[in-house]
């Protein structure tokens, strides 16, 4: 039976979580906090105003937690349960989603299920820079320097230049520096 304070505790968690997702900003594609998809209906259509504010931000919330939860699995390197927690938000379309479902597969060297989710990530975005950066390692790690180089030239474009987090990194995968 959980005790007051207890009580007050989950409270807490939860209207602080509450203040920090309502005061991300809108990022940029390939952010590590992705913009949550539209609310859909069980159609997958695109929602009108006859659904509540309240249960599109719960989705929001639902979302972003569970994305947060798969990419954190991601990064510690449980590729295969990260993979799982992505595919539950059964938002495969969603670029950040696809991305790190290649990323996770191409840390797995299953190379041709990572072509797959880059190639759905930049249908759903084609200016979704971490997939150019992500999709232009995995072609350096098939030995295609020239395409690769090719994915750094579209970032470049993208960012505006060379100062973008992606470019240096797959740039610095080209030159030798980074290991990915």
């Amino acid at each position: 039976m959980a005790t007051r304070l207890d009580r007050i505790s989950y409270m807490t968690a939860a209207a602080l979580f509450g203040l920090a997702v309502t005061a991300i900003p809108v990022l940029a594609a390939g952010t590590d906090t992705p913009t949550p998809p539209a609310p859909t209906d069980q159609k997958g259509d695109t929602k009108t105003d006859d659904k509540k504010a309240g249960d599109d931000k719960k989705s929001e919330i639902d979302f972003l937690t569970g994305y947060r939860y798969a990419y954190d699995l991601i990064q510690k390197g449980e590729y295969d349960a990260g993979i799982a927690a992505l595919r539950v938000l059964k938002q495969d379309n969603h670029p950040d989603v696809a991305n790190y479902l290649g990323y996770a597969s191409r840390k797995l060297g299953r190379y041709d299920d990572a072509k797959f989710w880059y190639e759905k990530a930049l249908a759903s975005d084609p200016k979704h820079v971490r997939t150019w950066s992500y999709y232009g390692m995995w072609h350096a790690e098939q030995g295609n320097r020239l395409k690769a180089e090719t994915y750094l030239q579209t970032i470049q474009l993208i960012c505006g230049g060379t100062s973008c987090e992606e470019y240096k990194a797959l740039k610095g995968v080209l030159e030798g520096y980074v290991t990915y």
